[in-house]
């Protein structure tokens, strides 16, 4: 008897094995599926507007993007920490996300602050031009345009160039 219920436990615990976990979805998994990356090349930089964007009382000061790693680093760590690899400065304050995704030709950021609330930028980025700036170590020409909403506001067709920094 004891041969067959260990040889049964046995049988079990493979069985058991194979099976998928179905477990529900967890906040940590819901948070990650909020932070997207896609990118087989490097976007780092901040992209400053070429002329004043004004979103009623905002404006937005630039957008910086992270290295490949950053994000890595962030979605492995489901959103959290100090460093977010990318933000939106609207009006001096620094928005950090609560969801993006950022491709090589892509990127759409939303993300909360206190002042002007919800903020949500939706742009193309043109690889080319981002290279041509690379190379020159800035450009004057536009390298992401898109679309910015703030606290509800939008304005479309804004035009920032690539920068190395402030």
């Amino acid at each position: 008897m004891r041969r067959f219920l260990s040889v049964s436990l046995v049988a079990c615990m493979v069985a058991l094995s194979g099976c998928e976990r179905t477990d529900a979805p967890t906040e940590t998994g819901q948070a990650s599926a909020a932070f997207r990356h896609d990118l087989s090349g490097d976007v780092s930089g901040y992209y400053v507007p070429l002329a004043p964007t004004t979103v009623g009382d905002w404006s937005l000061d630039r957008v910086f993007v992270g290295q490949p790693a950053d994000f890595a680093a962030w979605e492995a760590g489901d959103g959290q920490g100090d460093f977010a690899p990318i933000r939106l400065v609207v009006g001096g304050i620094a928005v950090r996300p609560t969801a993006y995704r950022v491709e090589d030709d892509r990127l759409r950021f939303e993300g909360t602050a206190e002042g002007p609330g919800e903020v949500v930028f939706d742009g193309v980025l043109d690889p080319e031009a981002l290279a041509t700036a690379r190379r020159n170590l800035g450009d004057e020409g536009p390298a992401l345009v898109g679309t910015l909403t703030v606290d509800g506001q939008t304005v479309r067709d804004v035009r920032l160039r690539w920068s190395l920094g402030d």
